[in-house]
């Protein structure tokens, strides 16, 4: 009996034509609302010397950029004074974490890194300081999103052995979740230069870090011109009073495949 009510249900169903089903509304995309980056740089634990310098660095399309959302797992590679440390602390939140690395090298060549790195792990709860060599940050949580603003270059200075840059392009995507990004800014050398200029005037060709990241696995997502100067001539070291503040930069974004 049971048998014979459920083929009658069949065919009843397939004796009914396709068209008489109501067509399924396909559902709209998830879009997310922009994130407010102001309360952030408003954030009034930040030194007024940060705020002096916002004009030049912009910061909200440094976060914007990046990507950063509240509640997640950020890492500063090479957070020089915590600029841009106390800035992702704040966007993170306190549900977020922030990882400021600074080499052991910088601190034992100048001992205000490590001063400054120890202020700002003081100064905010949700900073966690991270030191170790250069080459091999020492992060110890899959991170959503590391940055990296005017240090990349550092890792082909002639005092660091060769190899170093690659060997902190493979910790960085190791340090990353799938799907995580990592944010490079730096100065911009000479088309074709590579990393010759990094010793002398402190800059990188781009397509040299576009490279070494790809190299060690990561595909480039975005790039910016935000920060770009057509009028330097890329020609002078960045500390130069006349170019100071003024250099062609760029920024780029890369993401580990997941």
């Amino acid at each position: 009996m049971i048998r014979s009510l459920t083929l009658a249900i069949l065919l009843a169903a397939a004796a009914s034509p396709l068209a008489a089903q109501p067509a399924a509304t396909p559902a709209a995309p998830a879009t997310s609302a922009p994130i407010d980056y102001r309360p952030a740089i408003a954030d009034a634990a930040r030194p007024a010397t940060d705020r002096e310098r916002d004009a030049v660095r912009k910061p909200a399309e440094l976060l914007e950029f990046a990507q950063i959302a509240p509640g997640e797992q950020v890492g500063d590679f090479v957070m020089g004074g915590g600029y841009v440390t106390r800035l992702l602390a704040a966007a993170v939140g306190p549900a977020g974490r922030v990882f400021a690395f600074q080499p052991t090298e910088f601190i034992a060549f100048k001992k205000q890194y490590g001063d400054d790195q120890a202020a700002v792990d003081a100064a905010y709860a949700n900073v966690d300081a991270v030191a170790g060599p250069f080459a091999a940050p020492a992060f110890t949580t899959p991170l959503d999103t590391i940055i990296t603003v005017q240090n990349f270059h550092d890792l082909y200075l002639k005092p660091f052995p060769a190899g170093t840059g690659d060997k902190a392009s493979a910790a960085l995507f190791a340090a990353l979740k799938p799907g995580g990004t990592l944010v490079v800014v730096d100065h911009s050398a000479a088309d074709g230069s590579g990393t010759t200029l990094s010793d002398s005037l402190h800059r990188i060709d781009k397509a040299a870090v576009v490279a070494a990241l790809t190299k060690a696995g990561f595909t480039l997502d975005a790039e910016s011109d935000r920060y770009k100067h057509p009028d330097d001539p890329r020609t002078a070291n960045v500390f130069d009073a006349a170019i100071r503040g003024k250099t062609d930069q760029f920024a780029l974004r890369f993401r580990k495949p997941g």
